[in-house]
């Protein structure tokens, strides 16, 4: 196994009614004005922000509120919180919803404390020096911001999306009550569910091998949220197969599964130019995207990593004969799986149409910076190789 460092500092306060204790954490954390941050109109239309707001005031917090963050949180949003942030005094954020709105206030709480432009963190290397205390209402089990370093932002002008790692933006307590899921529509549901399984896998397809435990914890997270999620798209208010969804995103995401390993991010790199060029769900572009990913470091020599996966997670029977054969056929069990719950397995399924060659060039130059890096690392891929893959899905 590789050295590691784990750390995990968020407290997850889990179960039913678990918001109640909202007003007595941020007192923990420090908080006194906070910025309560949110998405559209279900966070008010389930009363989840009118029982947020009545905590706050009977504990004596003051608060102001921002809406409005969207899938695949811009940029200007951004610099709209940081302002009433200032404005205001705020000296905590409370995001209520889930990735987007979590990252959305990660990038607020850079920003307040920075005197140039906060893009500078994402488009220019500049390594936060602090960030404002953050908690989480989490409505969305997905991204599994609310326990990871990560937050990504795109630019409104040119749908530039990138990411930003630093344990600074660590949400210093996390509350995830699961029924406030139950009303998930069925394609955010799948496509969150997508997204969970899919940070586990980025960190299970490595090049290290050694690493008998965290391959087993990966294993069960995967297997568990694949069957819970088609319990759940049955009965949506299924509590027990929502819980184990929602506590499995914050697992996948919080280098759990990352110890001794070395992450890829192949699938999710390729994937942020889809949806920061065509607004499409985060999820679902990872679901058109990997099986030609797979399929690619399939042929390049990594099959046997792909039949582990194969067998103990997608139950193929392992052809002792044929480790390549045995690797695809889990590909085409993920693919069967994907359909199941409604993801698509191509970007033209995903769009419904083809790509044109300009917009894989375009996708290809952002991706790779113009040409001047490479990502993933169990197949290491530049230009040409993002390109492949690209035209792969592309069917």
């Amino acid at each position: 196994m590789k050295d590691f460092n784990f750390y995990a500092p968020t407290q997850v306060v889990f179960g039913r009614q678990s918001e109640e204790k909202v007003a007595d954490l941020i007192k923990h954390y420090g908080g006194k004005k906070v910025l309560v941050h949110y998405g559209g109109g279900s966070a008010k239309r389930s009363g989840l922000l009118d029982k947020l707001f009545s905590l706050l005031e009977k504990g004596g917090i003051q608060y102001v509120e921002l809406g409005g963050v969207v899938p695949n949180p811009l940029l200007s949003k951004v610099k709209e919180g940081i302002e009433l942030c200032r404005k205001e005094n705020v000296d905590f954020i409370l995001a209520v919803g889930g990735g987007s709105v979590i990252d959305s206030a990660k990038a607020i709480g850079y920003g307040v404390p920075y005197d140039g432009d906060p893009w500078d963190f994402w488009g220019k290397g500049v390594v936060p020096k602090t960030c404002l205390p953050i908690g989480v209402v989490l409505t969305i089990p997905a991204a599994g911001s609310e326990m990871s370093s990560s937050c990504v932002i795109t630019r409104d002008e040119d749908k530039n999306k990138r990411g930003v790692n630093s344990d600074l933006c660590r949400c210093k307590f996390a509350i995830m009550n699961p029924e406030r899921t139950f009303t998930l529509p069925p394609y955010q549901t799948a496509a969150g569910a997508t997204d969970i399984m899919m940070h586990t896998m980025e960190r299970y397809f490595t090049p290290h091998q050694d690493m008998t435990l965290t391959d087993a914890l990966s294993e069960a997270l995967v297997k568990t949220v694949k069957d819970c999620v088609i319990e759940v798209l049955r009965d949506p208010e299924d509590y027990r197969n929502r819980a184990q969804i929602m506590w499995a995103g914050s697992l996948a995401h919080n280098d759990l599964t990352e110890c001794g390993t070395e992450k890829d991010f192949g699938t999710h790199r390729l994937e942020h130019e889809l949806s920061a060029l065509f607004g499409v769900t985060h999820g679902a572009g990872l679901a058109a995207i990997w099986p030609s990913w797979a399929r690619y470091c399939i042929q390049k020599g990594h099959a046997r990593r792909f039949a582990q996966f194969a067998v103990n997670v997608m139950g193929v029977t392992n052809d002792f004969t044929d480790v390549e054969r045995t690797a695809l056929k889990g590909v085409e069990a993920m693919e069967r799986f994907y359909k199941q719950i409604g993801m698509p397995i191509t970007i033209t399924e995903l769009l419904g149409r083809k790509l044109t060659e300009q917009e894989i060039d375009h996708m290809t130059e952002m991706c790779s910076r113009g040409g001047t890096m490479t990502v993933g690392s169990l197949e290491v891929l530049g230009p040409e190789e993002m390109k492949t893959i690209y035209h792969l899905a592309n069917v």
